[in-house]
């Protein structure tokens, strides 16, 4: 089995990656890992303030060697994740830094009207079934949720590296 934070989630220097942050995304919806209270305090230190959420259309898809989904177009289904408000920019970087650019973010509309922005995984290496929230839980979640925690200060560092909304503005 391959680790649970891949490598795709270098800190490196040199693997700075585009700022996707510029159109100034304010809510966040996850489906993933990220519902995890553990992730998110190993990550960013805190739980920001979330509600539960829905995004037809989408499912939240097991993916092959990974123990993290990936948010696929379903057109039958329904995701079901948590829809997170309030976070700071910096918390906005490193969570961008953490998802990587193997994921899209995308805006999408979500049950009810509201709309929200997500990481949508760009396809290849998606299973047949839908992740195991409950499997991951029990499985991986300790694990993981210490790994998150180990690698947050190369993230943040790394985020930190990455321009402003405000400094691509100024150019």
């Amino acid at each position: 089995m391959r680790d649970a934070i891949p490598a795709e989630h270098s800190t490196g220097a040199d693997n700075v990656p585009p700022n996707r942050l510029t159109d100034g995304p304010t809510t966040l919806f996850v489906y993933g890992t990220l519902q995890f209270e553990g992730v998110l305090l190993g990550l960013i230190g805190r739980v920001p303030e979330h509600s539960p959420a829905t995004a037809p259309g989408w499912r939240a898809a097991a993916l092959d060697g990974r123990v993290y989904p990936g948010l696929v177009p379903a057109p039958a289904c329904e995701a079901h994740g948590l829809l997170l408000t309030g976070m700071s920019e910096r918390e906005w970087r490193i969570l961008d830094t953490f998802e990587d650019d193997r994921y899209d973010l995308r805006r999408l509309g979500l049950a009810g009207g509201a709309a929200a922005w997500a990481y949508v995984w760009p396809g290849g290496e998606v299973r047949a079934e839908d992740w195991n929230m409950r499997d991951f839980q029990d499985r991986h979640l300790q694990d993981y949720a210490a790994r998150c925690a180990r690698i947050a200060p190369g993230l943040e560092a790394k985020a930190s590296a990455c321009p402003t909304q405000a400094d691509t503005t100024q150019a």
